[in-house]
């Protein structure tokens, strides 16, 4: 399944509200409705709407701690309507609820406006030698599966929403990732079950300051202001299931700066994977359903390797194969 936190206009201001691409048309069902929806046509349900609401609310986060009930429930929406065939196409809720919409009529947003937490790695250490080079990497990096940071939840944003450059970022730089958005409660969690706790993958672009990290990090406490501003995580546009993304397996990733690529490389390159990077962050500290966890920059995934960086109007654009393509400017206010 391919999920989609978006917003929709109404006369009472926008509404966040959840949904899911259908393959037949590429267009966005309202989950929530359309369960509701279902409930009353196929079962004439007394409590559809609050049944629904119980079940597939239209915040992801709740929807995540729902587990395999509200995940359950959204697969049955989505074989009702698939079952439905062309006569789905102009459905509408008992009330006159709007259930599919084209992408143009939506703002997307991030998959998982507000994550719990999020934890951004090094699973590539070709990214680490890069940025590094010509020195060598300190040995740590290669004797821990996961070195990482915690992110800020408030500064995530999705696509199309400009990237506010901060006054202290002479060089801002964009990083290609993919992030795993935790679906199962766990502790201690071995390396051979930690991918049962994804729900889903989704792209991650985590904007730097570089002058601004280096000097931070010299305090040896991370990156902090560095990776700390409004609007520096970007996520999205669709968060995709686990089910259908393995992140094992080969995703081109690119990165494109006004059009032409800079960035090249491919998710099955990761030193340390996901499942490694998840046992070791549960060591001992409970993951949570709507934890977020970055796979780290794929090698040449940002400015900082190359030496060169996106300047104030530029349009960057990350793509993942089997998730889609997440596209930002970078404005600087005057």
């Amino acid at each position: 399944m391919r999920l989609y936190t978006f917003e929709v206009s109404t006369v009472f201001g926008n509404h966040q509200r959840l949904g899911a691409e259908l393959p037949k048309n590429g267009k966005i069902l309202d989950l929530n409705l359309a369960y509701s929806f279902m409930l009353s046509e196929r079962d004439d349900h007394p409590c559809a709407a609050k049944l629904a609401d119980v079940l597939v609310p239209p915040d992801i986060l709740m929807l995540l701690q729902n587990g395999q009930f509200g995940l359950s429930a959204i697969t049955e929406a989505l074989d009702y309507f698939a079952g439905l065939g062309t006569g789905s196409d102009d459905a509408r809720g008992r009330n006159g609820e709007t259930l599919l919409y084209n992408m143009a009529e939506i703002q997307i947003m991030a998959p998982v406006p507000r994550p719990l937490s999020i934890r951004d790695t090094v699973g590539f250490l070709g990214h680490i030698r890069g940025a590094m080079a010509p020195n060598p990497i300190p040995p740590v990096y290669e004797e821990i599966p996961a070195i990482y940071y915690k992110g800020n939840v408030h500064s995530v944003v999705g696509p199309e929403v400009d990237v506010i450059w901060p006054e202290f970022g002479d060089s801002l730089d964009y990083e290609l990732e993919v992030a795993a958005v935790i679906g199962r409660q766990g502790v201690n969690i071995e390396e051979s079950d930690a991918l049962d706790h994804v729900f889903g993958y989704t792209i991650f672009n985590d904007v730097s300051a570089r002058t601004q990290q280096y000097k931070d990090m010299e305090g040896m406490l991370g990156p902090t202001k560095g990776k700390d501003f409004d609007t520096g995580n970007i996520m999205g546009p669709a968060l995709v299931t686990a089910d259908e993304f393995d992140p094992q397996a080969s995703h081109e990733m690119t990165a494109r700066v006004n059009g032409e690529e800079w960035s090249r490389g491919n998710l099955n390159q990761m030193d340390n994977g996901f499942a490694a990077i998840i046992s070791y962050i549960s060591r001992h500290e409970t993951l949570y359903p709507g934890d977020i966890i970055g796979s780290g920059t794929v090698t040449t995934g940002c400015g900082a390797e190359l030496r060169k960086f996106p300047v104030p109007g530029d349009t960057v654009e990350l793509e993942v194969e089997g998730i889609g393509v997440l596209r930002n400017r970078f404005v600087k206010q005057s």
